[in-house]
Order: C-alpha cells, then sequence, then structure tokens
C-alpha cells in the first residue's frame, strides 16, 4: 500500500473543529482520510511527536467525527507496520531533527512542523496538507529539498476559509 504522511489540520478539519474552513476543503479532509485509513500506510515517528500532536489537537467527543476516528485508528494500528509505521527521526544534540533541511530559506519554518518534514525528507514521502499556510509559503524551499507537499484545499490560502 501507498505510504501518506498527514499534517495534524487534516484531521482537525476532518473533526469538523474549524467552522470557518469552505465546505469542499472540509468535505476534501474526510474523504482523504477514510482512504488513508483504508488503502494507506500511515507514516507517523517513532518518538510519538506526531501521535501526541495528534492527540494534543483532536477534541475526542461523542458522537467522534472522523479525525477523532482517525487518531483512535493511528492509536489501535500504532505497532502494526502495514498499516502505521513508525520512522525513526534522529535528532542533533541541539534537538534539531537531523534530516530537515539547513537551507536559509527554511529558517523561519514552523517548529512544530518540522517533524512532519522531516520525515518526508527521510522516506520520500508527500506530507498532505490542508490549510495550514506555513506549507504554502514554504513550498518552493521544501520542494527545492526534496519535500513534497499535497494540499487538499489547493495553495492560495486566500481561497481555504469563509468571509
Amino acid at each position: 500500500m501507498p505510504e501518506v504522511i498527514i499534517d495534524t489540520n487534516v484531521a482537525v478539519i476532518a473533526n469538523r473543529q474549524n467552522s470557518n474552513v469552505i465546505t469542499s476543503c472540509v468535505d476534501a479532509c474526510v474523504v482523504f482520510l477514510a482512504a488513508a485509513r483504508n488503502n494507506h500506510v500511515i507514516l507517523i515517528d517513532a518518538g510519538d511527536e506526531i501521535r501526541a500532536e495528534y492527540a494534543g489537537a483532536l477534541k475526542m467527543r461523542r458522537p467522534y467525527e472522523l479525525g477523532a476516528q482517525f487518531l483512535i485508528y493511528v492509536l489501535q494500528q500504532q505497532h502494526n507496520p502495514d498499516r502505521v509505521k513508525r520512522v525513526q527521526l534522529d535528532k542533533t544534540a541541539g534537538g534539531a531533527f537531523s534530516d530537515f533541511p539547513t537551507a536559509v530559506e527554511l529558517a523561519t519554518f514552523d517548529q512544530s512542523d518540522r517533524k512532519f518534514a522531516a520525515l518526508s525528507a527521510k522516506t520520500k514521502v508527500a506530507v498532505t496538507n490542508a490549510t495550514d499556510s506555513d506549507w504554502s509559503d514554504h513550498a518552493a524551499a521544501l520542494g527545492a529539498n526534496g519535500i513534497v507537499v499535497d494540499f487538499l484545499c489547493g495553495c492560495d490560502k486566500t481561497k481555504w476559509f469563509t468571509a
């Protein structure tokens, strides 16, 4: 099965936690997460930083929305490498991800997204993003450093939200 890296914002939007996101974007996130669970191997880091970010960001109230169901799935399958693959991400002595590019153009890239970018750099798997503008703002620099980003809601951040 193909592998995917999913930024937390995709699950948050599928969980319907941001009422300002346009309907077509919410729908794209819902469809993508359902497909990811059924047809892909989800990549996370072996140090559990991605899983912890998912858990901290997703509201777990019943009835569970798809984002919460996604987190439950990751928790249940995290030791089944046919469904969720845990990848070791090494860190420097200063705590930075060794696989995150050192390009000056990425110096302002969001610290909390670097784990996803490092995972992508190490595995050559694209990061799936919905509405995190840091990915679109740095798309060219990320691409120049071998990190591909799939934009579920398009690259134009002015069209992600309702007025």
